[in-house]
């Protein structure tokens, strides 16, 4: 399926690149941290078969724009509320959100703050444990390891952000291939910003309760913890939303099994009605 760059300005001014593939209702499918466009390519490739589906580049990711100062989940909701009005066309279906990791937090925010063309909404596994005063301490070990360029340091500061066991930090570095330069610095531009707007949020999932849109919450059965007692917790706090938890999958599942993922989201999507 051939795909297709666009750019989308978000209110600020702020440029966002959106890869666009397939035909049919729409659906935007959000990066995690360290991502970008081709995160969420094998899903994609999948549901482009009925769907037109749209890959933002979140901004502080190649190739979008890496704006100056601070960034808040205020400034990200407002990128993504353009996104979503670009994939809504006049007259067209509402569209179907869908975030990973970051990018699930980011699609709660935004369905949060304005539904208005947000048709349904699939969240997989936010960190919402990784917010607030507590990660401070980490944001400031991350920007100085950053400052220095120094990755190991970088690394070490974002696995106490994500609590991922040292077992599996073993595994994955042992598997990895040695990034580009360029594409490691950029990863790490974009890391230090979500950490920024991560620091800044808060850790209360009680005001997810408002959430009206059709809401299906996605996890791996074997994602290490506080993940699945976070998911179980707004699960409970989304009393309408359907909870699906993957036998033998982890955080990893949208790279290692994306046929799953995609049929999961197509049979939600075929079920949601149209407003």
């Amino acid at each position: 399926m051939s795909s297709h760059d666009q750019s989308v300005e978000s209110a600020d001014g702020t440029r966002l690149v959106v890869r666009r593939l397939g035909v049919g209702d729409p659906v935007v499918l959000v990066h995690g941290s360290g991502g970008g466009l081709h995160s969420w390519a094998a899903v994609a490739e999948h549901l482009s078969h009925d769907h037109e589906v749209w890959l933002p580049a979140r901004r502080g990711y190649g190739p979008s724009d890496i704006p100056a100062g601070t960034k808040s989940f205020r400034d990200e909701t407002a990128d993504l509320v353009a996104v979503i009005e670009a994939a809504r066309k006049p007259g067209g279906p509402p569209v179907h959100l869908v975030g990973a990791s970051y990018g699930a937090t980011l699609a709660l925010h935004t369905a949060l703050a304005d539904p208005r063309d947000v048709r349904s909404l699939a969240i997989f596994e936010p960190p919402l444990f990784a917010a607030g005063a507590g990660i401070a301490p980490m944001l400031d070990r991350y920007r100085a390891a950053f400052e220095r360029d120094d990755a190991a340091a970088m690394a070490a500061a974002l696995n106490d952000v994500t609590r991922v066991p040292a077992e599996i930090v073993a595994a994955l570095v042992g598997g990895q291939r040695v990034p580009d330069p360029v594409e490691a610095r950029r990863s790490a531009v974009g890391w230090l910003h979500d950490l920024e707007a991560l620091a800044q949020d808060s850790t209360d999932i009680a005001r997810w309760s408002s959430i009206a849109v059709p809401t299906l919450l996605l996890a791996g059965a074997d994602t290490w913890e506080p993940m699945p007692t976070t998911m179980n917790a707004l699960a409970m706090t989304i009393p309408a939303a359907r909870h699906v938890v993957w036998a033998g999958q982890s955080h990893f599942v949208t790279m290692t099994a994306p046929t799953l993922v995609a049929d999961t989201l197509r049979q939600f999507f075929a079920e949601v009605p149209v407003a």
